[in-house]
Parts: C-alpha cells; structure tokens; sequence
C-alpha cells in the first residue's frame, strides 16, 4: 500500500509536468550508487527539488492549495530533513536559483495595487508597495554553511532596492551585522530591539523604538521623503529574550505584521488585543509560534495569514519545522485564512476596497 501511494504521487506529480523536461545531468545515465551514499542522495534531493519546483511554479501560493501543490511542499519537506540537506550541493542550488529570482522581481517588479509579500529564506520577508520597499529579518541564509548563503553582491543589490530593515531579535537566522551595516551605509533606517550589538561601533546608528503595543513610532525615509508609521509590540521569544512584534502601517494604509519568533504566553496581555487597537490586514507569523488554538492570530485578527520559518536547515530536524505541520497549527482557513511559501516564492495581497 505504501509502495502504490508514493506510486500514485509520482504520477501525478509528473502528469502535472509532462510539458516540462527535467535537466538531464551526467549522473543521471548511472545504473547504481553503490558505495556512493551522499552521492545517491544528493541527486534524488535533485530530482525531487526540481519536479517540486515545477510544480509550485505552475501552481503558485493561495489559500485554495490544490492537492498538487501539497505533494511538492511534502517533497520539499522530505528532501529538507535529511540532516545533510544544508550540505547537498542540489539543496543548495535549489536555494540560489529561487532566492536570485526572488531578488530579481523585488528589484524590478511595479506594484500596481495592494502589495507584494516575498518570502527569502525561512523567516524573511519583503514588503512592497507603490510607494516602499520593507524588509524584514533580511540575513545571509543557513549560518556557518557557505552554499547556502546568498553572496554579498546579490544582497546588496537587494538592499539598494530596499527602503527599510526591520530586525525582530538578535538570533543569527534573523540579524546580520553585515546587512545592518550596508543599510546604514546608504543612509537606510535599521529598527532593531535595543540588545542587539550593544559592544559594535553601529549600535549608535540603530533606531531603537518605543516598545509598546499603543505607541505608533515614526522613522523618516530619507529617499522617500516621508516618515513610516509602526508599533512595536513588547514581544519575547521564551521568557526574556526580547523580540519586536511589528506592526508596519504603509503609506496606503495596508498594516502589515512580523511576529519574529514570538513564544512567550507571559505576553497575551497585548497580543490578545492587538486586533482591538489596529487593523491587521497582513500576518507574518513564525509557523511554530504559541498554540493550542492559534491565539496569536485571534489577538491579531489579521486578514491573511503568512506561515514562516519552515526548514531551517541550522535547526535539529525535530525544529525544522515542515509545511505539513501547517495545516495542524494553523488550523481551519475559513477562520483565519492562511497561505504557505517556499523559498523565493511571492503573492499580491489587494485589501477588497483596492480590486
């Protein structure tokens, strides 16, 4: 039975497709991999990866995930927790391929209504509109593993088009010293929780907010001409690590939310009302945040829902959280509706005022 299920996902996996060739590599005319175990793996990661690929590109992110779009994010799943995964040259050029693509359309895409929503690499997103560019926990990619990094010269390319850096916590898979310091070198706000670089010559250059979930903070955007409005919630990840929960108001009024690695139940005191004091239209949420019953979300009362850092490779493969995790966790899209993105992958959210 096992046999014929897995069967009947190739099938249709490659129905799916059948229009669509598959690169033929040298390695793919071998008849065995006898003795060659990361080499066996490391080309199905490949064959795996780019069927999934095709797949999502043909059948992009939405609230209504047709059942094909599933089996490739549980391919992707299953290929990610191998405890290699970071270290497949397949996994890696997976990696680049999407996350150049990504940088490539933010730095040359005009929104014409509502806003973009990039998803990078696990936790980070950037928001565009007509009129800004925000990031959010913009960094290098998985820490301490050079294939999975994005090079300096594409993420500067990125941070040129980028307005704004909004940094959640100090936590390497969310804060890069590099990236802070390339966005103030050209003059670019950094927001920051105030324990991030304290002992570094740019903590002084760092913007260090008001946290309080009522105060709407203002920062000028020196190339725009305008201050952007936002609050940020007093968030923690456990008991006292801080972690700035954002709430971005755009200037076409869109309000836009970044949960960073929010997890303290100590702080349900403000999330449970963060809905009562600001619209929320979209939610940029850490996929393992605090549950049972999504309580996050009914404190946010978002529009949308963004499902985040799913398979961080630096994580042990018990907290590298999969898409199929999602749907438990998250729970029923006739509630809160929710949408799942794998690296470099982007959605055009347009409020219903705006269609």
């Amino acid at each position: 039975m096992k046999r014929l299920f897995l069967g009947l996902i190739v099938i249709i996996l490659v129905s799916a497709i059948e229009a669509q060739t598959i690169t033929i590599s040298p390695d793919s005319l071998r008849t065995d991999w006898w003795g060659d175990i990361d080499g066996f793996l490391n080309h199905q990661a490949g064959l795996s990866l780019k069927m999934a690929d095709k797949v999502i590109k043909t059948s992009p992110p939405s609230v209504d995930e047709p059942e094909i779009r599933k089996m490739a994010l549980l391919l992707i799943d299953n290929v990610l927790h191998d405890e290699k995964a970071a270290l497949r040259p397949a996994v890696q050029s997976f990696f680049r391929n999407r996350i150049e693509t990504a940088i490539d359309e933010i730095t040359t895409i005009k929104v014409e209504k509502g806003i973009i929503i990039w998803k990078l690499y696990n936790h980070t997103f950037v928001i565009k509109t007509p009129d800004v560019t925000i990031a959010f926990d913009l960094q290098k990619g998985t820490p301490g593993v050079e294939g999975m990094q994005i090079n300096d010269d594409l993420l500067l390319k990125l941070i040129r088009a980028t307005d704004i850096l909004f940094i959640t916590h100090t936590h390497n898979d969310h804060a890069s010293e590099w990236v802070a310091e390339t966005f103030l070198s050209q003059g670019k706000p950094v927001i920051s929780p105030p324990d991030i670089w304290k002992d570094k010559p740019i903590y002084s250059m760092i913007t260090h907010p008001v946290r309080k979930a009522d105060f709407i903070n203002e920062v000028l955007l020196p190339a725009k001409s305008f201050k952007l409005r936002f609050v940020v919630n007093p968030g923690h990840q456990g008991e006292n690590l801080l972690n700035n929960v954002y709430l971005v108001i755009t200037p076409g009024g869109i309000s836009v939310a970044h949960s960073g690695d929010q997890s303290n139940k100590d702080d349900f005191g403000w999330i449970d009302h963060v809905g009562d004091n600001f619209k929320v239209d979209v939610l940029m949420v850490n996929s393992w945040s605090v549950y049972p019953e999504f309580r996050l979300a009914r404190g946010f009362r978002p529009k949308l829902i963004f499902a985040g850092h799913e398979n961080e490779l630096a994580h042990t493969i018990d907290h590298r959280e999969p898409y199929w995790l999602n749907p438990v966790r998250l729970g029923n899209k006739d509630v809160f509706p929710w949408i799942e993105m794998v690296w470099g992958e982007k959605f055009n959210y347009i409020p219903a005022d705006l269609k």
